[in-house]
């Protein structure tokens, strides 16, 4: 089914065999921003979307936790009450202690201190697992269908990320990359005595008893 996608995306939809992260890299010069490509798959939410930062490749990357912070919020407005989804640095999206999926980012070649005429952040989580459930068999694997997921269908996922995703960009042009640190923080799995934050140049800061790693 088509998807609602809000004001300033334009949807591309692949066929099963399609590969929405690929087709985004090849294509983005010509798809434009806000380009969201959409495989059509029943076990899986796969998509991503096509930006054009107008900052230099050097911080544009910072967009990556922009994408993941929207896709876990996307989940958790339809995870159950209580159900914990959460992130395990840097990509991975885990649902009840279970691997779901993650996202991932790729960016025209060029140099750190100019823009790069694109970025593709590209995520797929698993909405319903195909494999037979046999004790043991992959233990660490989840599907949002098992975890109990209200509409956990793709096109609903993709269409959620899209809004999460535009709350992610105008808290970035509002309140600087700081807001967006934070919403990823929120989301890593917590650590017992740990205190973590993202740099400005995008890297992870982490303090374990007064030392900065």
């Amino acid at each position: 089914s088509r998807l609602d996608l809000p004001p300033g995306f334009r949807l591309v939809t692949l066929r099963e065999v399609g590969d929405a992260f690929a087709h985004a890299c090849a294509h983005a010069a010509e798809l434009g921003a806000g380009t969201l490509v959409f495989v059509g798959r029943f076990d899986l939410a796969e998509f991503a979307v096509v930006l054009e930062p107008d900052e230099p490749l050097a911080t544009a990357r910072r967009a990556f936790y922009a994408g993941m912070a929207a896709l876990t919020d996307a989940l958790i407005a339809r995870a159950p009450p209580e159900k914990p989804v959460e992130i395990v640095w840097p990509d991975a999206v885990m649902v009840d202690g279970g691997l779901v999926g993650g996202g991932r980012l790729a960016w025209a070649e060029g140099a750190e201190d100019e823009p790069p005429t694109w970025l593709v952040f590209g995520a797929t989580v698993r909405t319903v697992a195909m494999a037979e459930k046999e004790p043991g068999l992959r233990p660490l694997a989840a599907a949002l269908e098992d975890e109990g997921f209200d509409e956990a269908e793709g096109e609903r996922i993709a269409e959620s990320f899209a809004r999460h995703l535009m709350t992610q960009i105008d808290n970035w042009q509002e309140r600087g990359f700081g807001a967006i640190a934070k919403d990823y923080i929120s989301r890593l799995a917590p650590q017992k005595g740990v205190s973590r934050n993202i740099d400005d140049n995008g890297d992870l800061q982490v303090r374990r008893m007064g030392k900065v790693e």
